[in-house]
C-alpha cells in the first residue's frame, strides 16, 4: 500500500534512517530542494534509490523549477531560467511568440528533470498578483492579468507534458492577493466572491483539465472565514472541485508552513478530511515525517483513482526534440536585460 504523503528528505542520498521510514511508510512521493541537488549523477542516484525503496519505478518525484528566484536546480549544471514574468514580456505585440517561448522553456527544464528522474514540476504558477500584495508571488507570475497567466500556464503545462514531465497547478484556488507570505503567517483575502471567481479562480478553471494541483494556504472569508483552502471542505467541495471544475489529483502546499496550526499529525489528518488527496510535507525533519505519517492512512478510494489517472498523462516517450536548436533559439530569444527581470519582484508587488 502507498502512503497518502510526499516528503522530502534531508541531504544528497538518503539516510538510513530515511530509508527504513520511506520503505515502512511507502509515501507517493519525493520532493527535492536546493539542498538535495549537486550534480547530475548524484540526483539520479538520489531518484532511483527512492523508487527502488517504495517499489515503484514511476513514483513521483517533484522539484519546484520555474526559473527565476525558484529554481532548485541551477549552474553549473543546469542553465538559468527566467521567471514566469519574463515570458509574458517577451516579444512586444507577439502574443504567439510569447506563447511559443513559454511551451519552449517548459519543455527544456523538462529535458533537464527527466535526465536525472524527476517526473513532476511544481509548475505552473497561476496566481494573478494584485497591486498591494504580499511579493511572495510577484515575478513568479506570467502577468498580471486572468488571461495572459492561462495562455502561458497553459503553454508551459503542455510543454512539460511534451517533455515526459507532469506539471502541478498552483496554489489553487489562487495566493495573488494575499496579505502575507504563508511560509511564515495565514494569509487572509478579503476579496468577495463575484471577484474571486471572475479574477482569481479564472486561470485555474483554464487549466482545470491538468494532472494535479497544489493547494494554497489561504483563508477566503467570502467561502470559509475560518479555515485556510488546504483545510477546508467549503473551499475544496464549493471552489475548486466544483466551481473551477478541477478533479485532478490535489495536494496540499507544504505542511511545515506557518499558515497551518496543530501538531503535524492533526494537520496532514486535516488536510486530507476536508478533499486533498495527498500531503506534501518538504523539510526532511524526520520527528515531522513521522507525526505526518501517523495522520494520513494509504492512498485509497476517489484519491487513488486520481493519483493513478495522474500518472497515466506521462508520456512513455517525450516529444522529438532538437535539443540544441531549441536551447539556441530560448537564449536569442532572452537577452540579458529579459534575465533581469528575475533579479526579484518589483515596487508594489
Amino acid at each position: 500500500m502507498t502512503g497518502a504523503a510526499i516528503f522530502g528528505c534531508r541531504g544528497l542520498e538518503l539516510t538510513p534512517e530515511e530509508r527504513a521510514f520511506f520503505a515502512d511508510v511507502r509515501p507517493w512521493g519525493l520532493i527535492l530542494f536546493k539542498r538535495n541537488i549537486d550534480q547530475p549523477g548524484q540526483v539520479r542516484r538520489l531518484t532511483d534509490s527512492f523508487r527502488e525503496i517504495v517499489g515503484r519505478g514511476d513514483a513521483p518525484v517533484l522539484i519546484d523549477q520555474e526559473g527565476g528566484r525558484v529554481q532548485r536546480m541551477g549552474p553549473p549544471h543546469w542553465p538559468k531560467y527566467p521567471p514566469g514574468r519574463a515570458y509574458g514580456e517577451a516579444a512586444a505585440n507577439d502574443p504567439l511568440t510569447r506563447r511559443e517561448l513559454a511551451r519552449l522553456g517548459a519543455r527544456l527544464i523538462a529535458c533537464d528533470l527527466r535526465a536525472v528522474g524527476i517526473n513532476v514540476d511544481c509548475v505552473p504558477v497561476l496566481d494573478v498578483p494584485q497591486p498591494g500584495a504580499h511579493a511572495i508571488i510577484g515575478d513568479r507570475a506570467y502577468g498580471g492579468d486572468p488571461e495572459t497567466l492561462a495562455v502561458l500556464g497553459r503553454a508551459a503545462a503542455e510543454g512539460l507534458i511534451a517533455g515526459g514531465v507532469l506539471p502541478v497547478i498552483k496554489h489553487i484556488p489562487g495566493h495573488g492577493r494575499a496579505n502575507a507570505d504563508s511560509h511564515e503567517a495565514l494569509p487572509v483575502v478579503a476579496a468577495d466572491y463575484d471577484t474571486l471567481s471572475a479574477v482569481d479562480f479564472a486561470p485555474f478553471r483554464a487549466l482545470s483539465d491538468m494532472p494535479m494541483a497544489m493547494t494554497a494556504h489561504v483563508v477566503y472569508p467570502a467561502v470559509d472565514g475560518k479555515r485556510p483552502a488546504t483545510t477546508s471542505a467549503k473551499v475544496i467541495r464549493s471552489v475548486i472541485r466544483e466551481a473551477i471544475g478541477f478533479d485532478g489529483l490535489l495536494m496540499t502546499d507544504d505542511l511545515s508552513m506557518k499558515a497551518l496550526s496543530g501538531d503535524f499529525s492533526e494537520r496532514a489528518a486535516a488536510a486530507l478530511k476536508a478533499g486533498c488527496d495527498v500531503v506534501l510535507h518538504c523539510n526532511g525533519d524526520m520527528a515531522e515525517m513521522q507525526a505526518v505519517a501517523a495522520g494520513i492512512g494509504k492512498l485509497k478510494g476517489r484519491a487513488k483513482r486520481r493519483a493513478e489517472a495522474a500518472m497515466a498523462r506521462l508520456a512513455k516517450a517525450p516529444e522529438p526534440l532538437d535539443e540544441g536548436a531549441a536551447r539556441l533559439r530560448f537564449a536569442e530569444a532572452f537577452s540579458p536585460a529579459a534575465l533581469a527581470v528575475a533579479a526579484g519582484p518589483r515596487v508594489g508587488e
